[in-house]
């Protein structure tokens, strides 16, 4: 997926083949099997090119963190202190990422921690009140629900994709 992500363009196996074979050896069968696991899976499109296929991604990877991030935070039983944990472990570049996101979503007028919190606090409140649904939340519809196996795993083990 780091390559697909990364180039932003339709890519066939022999492309992510070549490249990855400048940082390790891999077959050509290893590649093609993670790809078509990458596609059965819903994470990339693919289109038959003559006797390959190109493919692309179905969603980016800020999505793909983003699925993540709100996969990990729904399933806490406190939600409001898992996002203090969560802040309390950010670097500051990542606590200035924050407030850039605040400002690009519309809180920018100084206030962001605290209506970001008061919201948190109020949907803390809410789902205290009722039972729980018994699953966890959705990533969003761009994102696959299942994490792309790592680049050269056809198995699915990696941690992180293109990992």
């Amino acid at each position: 997926m780091t390559r697909v992500w990364q180039w932003n363009r339709p890519v066939t196996v022999r492309e992510v083949l070549e490249d990855l074979q400048q940082e390790r050896s891999i077959a050509y069968t290893t590649v093609m099997t993670v790809m078509d696991n990458l596609h059965q899976k819903g994470w990339v499109r693919r289109e038959a090119e003559g006797r390959a296929y190109r493919y692309t991604a179905v969603s980016t990877r800020a999505a793909y963190s983003a699925a993540l991030m709100n996969e990990a935070w729904s399933t806490s039983d406190n939600p409001a202190a898992a996002l203090v944990a969560f802040f309390g472990m950010m670097s500051a570049e990542q606590r200035e990422a924050l407030r850039n996101a605040f400002r690009i979503v519309g809180y920018d007028d100084g206030s962001a921690a605290e209506t970001a919190a008061e919201q948190t606090a109020e949907q803390t409140a809410e789902q205290a009140a009722e039972p729980p649904a018994g699953s966890a939340a959705q990533p969003p519809a761009a994102a696959p629900s299942e994490p792309p196996p790592a680049e050269g795993d056809s198995a699915g083990r990696g941690a992180e994709p293109g990992r």
